[in-house]
């Protein structure tokens, strides 16, 4: 596919976020519909019939879906309950290593434990992050990078000896001070946090200085990132890919930091990494930033959408396979009268969520 086309949907759609090989979408009227490779069952329903994985199929979920999220392999919803449903499965670097209970899968949507109600759910590429009424977070999946922010790094291995358990059962994150969360964003392998004070809280893997840290440690606790901490900048958005991050902030303007390698900091040819929010020209004021392995993308708020990064698996929609240095806006006949209200890019793929132009 070298350019967007059009996924027939039955309804209208309010989110679409693309996993690592499957993408889950939210519909006006709180349905689930999956689609992509269901192996691990990260589509969330049966797929046994011929051909039935590749085109949109609904999720069997009785409460009303207020957000969705996924990962490489595991995908989830929030009801408007602020109960979080999830069916997949984890993976670290050797495998799977199960969803709810150690090694093994989930097919169909299961109910997580958790203690207050959540009003937020975000994915990594192996890990689930929810933020709580109460602004506490939680975090269950994978540990290797710290991106759990509450396993030390002695038994970020499938738990050490004790067990997946610890990792998969999602448990507060634990900050010193009382810390009030508002808001939390993921990248591959990190984790972003805000809180009411206006301070970004990260962790899990920076060795690119993709969490914006001074080092290329893995951080296995949440630390207070200063080099987000600006008094004229109030920032609304995080994303990341494998090495990079992207930051939004309320003026519309987009930041980005770590590798730098195939373009995807879109700081010009040549750019090289940075430790430091840097700040990427030549879009106008910009609503959503999104992110897949090695790619960047922006919505603007008048409902263009800019992409760069590395060009080969088509994924710039662009037509062609080479690398961009920096934003070029994203156009094909599919998008000629359609504004774009949301970007999500997965392993190898890129999902856009638009409205025709004529519509209020």
């Amino acid at each position: 596919m070298k350019k967007p086309a059009l996924v027939t949907l039955p309804e209208q759609m309010v989110q679409v976020v693309a996993g690592g090989m499957h993408t889950v979408c939210l519909s006006e009227s709180g349905k689930v519909y999956t689609f992509g490779c269901n192996d691990e069952g990260a589509l969330g329903r049966d797929s046994s019939e011929e051909g039935s994985e590749t085109v949109p199929g609904k999720v069997e979920l009785n409460e009303k879906v207020v957000q969705v999220s996924g990962g490489d392999s595991h995908s989830a919803a929030l009801t408007e309950e602020g109960l979080v449903y999830v069916w997949g499965s984890f993976r670290d670097n050797n495998g799977v290593i199960g969803l709810l209970e150690p090694m093994k899968t989930c097919k169909l949507p299961s109910k997580l434990s958790i203690p207050e109600p959540v009003v937020k759910i975000i994915s990594g590429n192996d890990h689930l992050v929810m933020l709580t009424m109460d602004g506490n977070l939680y975090t269950s999946g994978c540990a290797e990078q710290g991106q759990l922010g509450r396993i030390p790094e002695y038994f970020s291995n499938r738990g050490g000896r004790q067990g997946l358990d610890r990792l998969l059962e999602p448990q507060m994150v634990k900050v010193k001070g009382k810390v009030h969360f508002t808001d939390a964003f993921c990248g591959a392998y990190v984790t972003f946090a805000l809180s009411d004070k206006g301070y970004v809280y990260g962790f899990g893997l920076s060795n690119y200085y993709q969490l914006g840290t001074k080092s290329t440690k893995l951080c296995f606790v949440p630390i207070k990132l200063t080099c987000f901490k600006n008094s004229t900048t109030s920032w609304v958005d995080f994303t990341g890919g494998q090495h990079h991050t992207l930051c939004l902030d309320s003026e519309g303007r987009v930041y980005s930091l770590g590798r730098a390698e195939y373009g995807r900091l879109g700081l010009g040819e040549g750019a090289e990494e940075t430790s430091e929010p840097t700040l990427v020209t030549g879009m106008e004021a910009v609503c959503r930033v999104a992110c897949g392995t090695t790619v960047s993308y922006a919505v603007t708020r008048e409902g263009d959408v800019y992409s760069w990064g590395m060009g080969t698996n088509m994924q710039l929609g662009t037509g062609e396979e080479d690398d961009e240095w920096s934003p070029v806006k994203m156009n094909g006949k599919q998008l000629e009268n359609r504004a774009v209200l949301m970007v999500s890019s997965g392993g190898q793929h890129t999902a856009l969520l638009v409205k025709d132009k004529q519509e209020s």
